[in-house]
């Protein structure tokens, strides 16, 4: 973990870029941590998902997956996949500032 200084706020980081504790998310940092994916600005439909993604989060204490995303946000995944181009949940809850998604399950 380390500290860091995002939007003038110090937050701490896991090796990947995840918040350490999502308590310290503000949409401030939330608008910073795109621009390095090459998305800037985020429009109200990028606020629609990151909003859903941190929503689910505190209330069932984990991310939902790219398919229950895409399912449950109002957000097709297909569109997902054309907003977020690096891995839509991934990136997604990177900007919400929670913790990685789980893998999509794959039918058996």
């Amino acid at each position: 973990m380390t500290t860091t200084t995002i939007a003038g706020h110090d937050v701490d980081m896991n090796d990947q870029g995840f918040l350490e504790k999502p308590e310290q998310w503000s949409r401030d940092i939330g608008n910073e941590d795109p621009k390095d994916a090459g998305i800037d600005p985020l429009t109200d439909r990028y606020w629609q998902v990151v909003e859903f993604m941190r929503d689910s989060y505190l209330k069932d204490d984990t991310a939902p997956s790219i398919r229950a995303l895409g399912k449950t946000s109002g957000v097709p995944v297909k569109e997902l996949n054309q907003l977020f181009k690096k891995g839509p949940a991934k990136l997604a809850a990177r900007i919400a500032g929670i913790p990685t998604p789980p893998p999509a399950s794959r039918p058996g």
